[in-house]
């Protein structure tokens, strides 16, 4: 217990002090105001660079990573239903399935869903 104790405490400190230097070492001080302005074939833009973008859309990007996280996470219960408890997991499987369900009708029903042009 003490050998574990001590390897994960050395393993803690060799990535710290490498995290550290990698900080370190990667600063760049030399702020050069051309060197960050957007760049257009040699010319000064003709407008932002910074154009907004649709809220819509990044609302209905972070919907579907939601879900895909889910879709992740659904596909071992086919696997567990093997080596568990057939009730215990059925009772799970339909409560995690509801509450996602519940989850994607109050999208629907607050409007995220509906793609509008």
């Amino acid at each position: 217990m003490l050998m574990i104790l001590s390897m994960s405490m050395m393993i803690f400190l060799i990535s710290s002090i490498m995290m550290l230097l990698a900080s370190s070492l990667s600063k760049k001080s030399f702020n050069d105001r051309e060197k960050n302005s957007p760049f257009e074939c040699g010319f000064d833009p003709k407008c932002s660079a910074r154009i907004p973008f649709s809220l819509h859309f990044f609302l209905i990007a972070i919907i579907f990573l939601i879900f895909d996280v889910e879709i992740a996470l659904i596909l071992p219960i086919m696997v567990i239903m093997k080596t568990s408890n057939l009730w215990i997991w059925f009772i799970s499987s339909i409560t995690f399935l509801f509450i996602l369900l519940i989850g994607l009708y109050h999208e629907w029903k607050q409007g995220a869903l509906n793609w509008v042009t």
